[in-house]
């Protein structure tokens, strides 16, 4: 079967970064599963934050990534990891709240290994965001 790889995120302004994240990542393995948050999961805890595309836009934008083999579903990172089947867990350095927390926790009590991938110098999220509003 090989080795399976999983990252997960909004990937809402989709950007070279994530790009270079899923290349990275599939390079640690066989194969590369991406989870995509859920759009009601993220409103429901952060009330007002505005999204660009829908759950299902981003999961397709995604899949069509080459480096992509598989595109999930996710909601909570600590509680939906158990269930997903895979043998990496590949992270941004900036996934640190205590769900990411208890994530990497449960994946080193279960015998799986947790890469963090560095950023892309230069582009985030965030700054298309803050270019967008000078546009």
């Amino acid at each position: 079967m090989g080795k399976t790889i999983l990252t997960v995120g909004v990937y809402d302004m989709l950007h070279i970064g994530h790009i270079l994240l899923f290349k990275r990542a599939k390079e640690l393995g066989d194969r590369l599963v991406v989870a995509v948050q859920d759009g009601d999961f993220i409103q429901k805890y952060k009330p007002g934050t505005s999204m660009i595309y829908t759950t299902e836009e981003r999961m397709y934008m995604v899949s069509t990534i080459r480096y992509v083999d598989e595109v999930i579903l996710y909601r909570d990172v600590d509680k939906d990891l158990p269930n997903f089947k895979f043998d990496v867990f590949a992270k941004g350095p900036d996934q640190t709240h205590a769900g990411f927390q208890r994530a990497v926790e449960w994946c080193l009590e279960n015998g799986k290994e947790v890469v963090v991938i560095p950023r892309t110098e230069g582009i985030s999220s965030t700054m298309l965001r803050e270019y967008s509003k000078t546009r």
